[in-house]
């Protein structure tokens, strides 16, 4: 079958892809960006387009001929009026599947009590769901809750919940009862969707097993971790902006985030159907429990076999555009650092330790400035520094490491990355290892293109700590690379990365 999808840079968008692929199906993407599918492994067995959801014309390049169409975006993460744009973009790819002939829509929203009062978010996922129901193409919507899996947002929280705190006071919504899935379960019914009745038009709620209130979620985690379960007080006074915060501080979750996963946690995300049952069968074995989808991704934590994870997601008001080319920069204000220093190490020993760098080993200079920066970046909503990155020693192109984000990576020689931290203007600090016949030679060179006047006075504003950071990180990282191993800088308390498990 031929079959487009939507969100293949997201979590289960990046787990789906692979296999449809393996299930022999034609699959088409479209992605903002390109660029950041390159060193997908995935990649080259699919067709990409390039365009936005928002972009009538790019959404009817990409529905052109196809039979199936994904639907596994949401605004969760963006800021503005998302709910405008979901809705534009829902109703984009339900005009042009219509138009193309597309004989099958399949939409992941999510499990929400029927009636009664929803969250923003909740409210309009149920919205895109009701326009793509009404799209006159056969749409399966499936109403999926807390998805359990290594990486994904919700695991994230409450691991990280659990394991940095011995008490947990906590909102009210710790009593709400969730039904947790796991995420092989919700790709299960995501591939079985495309072998439903072909007039089939309805949504249905997916679940796994166990329903649990959230704080027995946590404890849970607890068991199989390996840890005491804690003691949980529900404070009403905690609000969601409240509870956001908070997460944004003790995880690696920013509050863009959070606040929407809390505000919908307020209510019983439970199946109110199981309709699901006599259309698409369970896989083989059940469903997976609550523990044992917990196991599975600290197995997969330990083994540093995460497939896609939440970082993978872009930062909404992060610049995109890649860095110009050099002549580009004539006639426009840009601020350079350069350093460059020989190293007596052969090249690949240099490159391992620009590769691995980032997450838990640090920027090899200065550990309380970087601190400082990421702690600064989480206070104003950004990312920070405990986003981590995704494998402890090899990258690809779209990677995540911590507030950076690989744009451009040659293995062995030049790694690239863009800054999404919160700054005036756009930055980036580019690496690269060059074989000299004594060794090798390592380059460095963070640039930045001010915005405005703030972006000018943030430049100067820390120059004065470039001749320790940047000369630092120079001399550090060749200094390991002669050694013939890479950093582990001690990192100032209370910071983490997803490597910590």
């Amino acid at each position: 079958m031929r079959v487009l999808v939507t969100g293949a840079t997201g979590y289960l968008g990046g787990r789906l892809v692979p296999r449809l692929v393996e299930a022999g199906h034609e699959v088409r993407v479209i992605v903002r960006r390109a660029w950041r599918l390159r060193d997908v492994p995935w990649a080259a067995g699919v067709e990409v387009v390039e365009g936005d959801l928002l972009d009538r014309a790019a959404v009817e390049r990409a529905v052109g001929g196809m039979e199936a169409v994904y639907y596994l975006v949401h605004g969760m993460a963006s800021g503005g009026d998302f709910e405008a744009d979901e809705l534009r973009a829902a109703r984009n790819v339900a005009e042009a599947s219509a138009a193309a002939g597309v004989r099958r829509i399949v939409y992941l929203g999510g499990l929400h009590p029927p009636g009664g009062t929803l969250s923003r978010h909740l409210r309009s996922r149920v919205a895109v769901g009701d326009i793509l129901l009404a799209s006159g193409v056969p749409t399966v919507v499936l109403q999926a809750g807390v998805v359990i899996g290594s990486g994904s947002t919700s695991f994230e929280m409450i691991r990280h919940l659990t394991e940095v705190l011995p008490y947990m006071p906590a909102p009210r919504w710790v009593r709400s009862f969730i039904q947790p899935i796991a995420v092989r379960d919700v790709l299960h019914y995501l591939l079985g969707a495309l072998g439903v009745p072909a007039d089939l038009n309805r949504a249905f709620d997916i679940g796994g097993p166990d329903v649990l209130r959230y704080g027995q979620l946590m404890n849970g985690y607890a068991v199989e971790a390996g840890l005491p379960q804690r003691p949980i007080a529900a404070l009403p006074v905690l609000t969601p902006w409240l509870a956001g915060q908070w997460v944004n501080l003790v995880t690696p979750v920013p509050r863009r985030l959070a606040i929407p996963i809390i505000e919908s946690l307020q209510f019983d995300c439970v199946m109110h159907e199981h309709d699901i049952d006599g259309v698409i069968p369970p896989p083989e074995g059940g469903l997976t429990p609550y523990r044992r989808a917990v196991r599975l991704a600290l197995a997969r934590e330990r083994d540093g076999a995460i497939e896609t994870s939440w970082r993978d997601g872009a930062v909404p008001g992060a610049p995109s555009d890649p860095l110009p080319s050099d002549p580009d920069w004539a006639g426009t204000t840009v601020y350079v650092d350069e350093r460059e220093r020989a190293c007596g190490a052969p090249v690949g020993e240099l490159w391992r330790v620009i590769e691995g760098v980032g997450g838990e080993r640090g920027w090899y200079s200065f550990p309380l400035a970087w601190a400082i920066r990421g702690w600064i970046d989480r206070a104003f909503g950004g990312v920070g520094l405990s986003r981590g990155r995704r494998h402890a020693d090899e990258l690809r192109v779209g990677d995540a490491v911590d507030f950076w984000r690989v744009e451009a990576l040659e293995r062995g020689r030049t790694l690239r990355l863009r800054a999404e931290m919160r700054v005036p203007g756009r930055a980036w600090l580019e690496m690269q290892a060059v074989a000299e016949a004594s060794g090798s030679r390592y380059r460095q060179r963070a640039v930045f293109f001010p915005k405005g006047l703030a972006g000018r006075l943030y430049w100067w504003a820390v120059f004065p700590f470039h001749g320790v950071i940047f000369a630092g990180m120079a001399n550090r990282i060749t200094a390991e690379a002669e050694a013939g191993r890479p950093a582990r800088p001690a990192r100032p308390r209370g910071i983490r990365s997803h490597i910590d498990s």
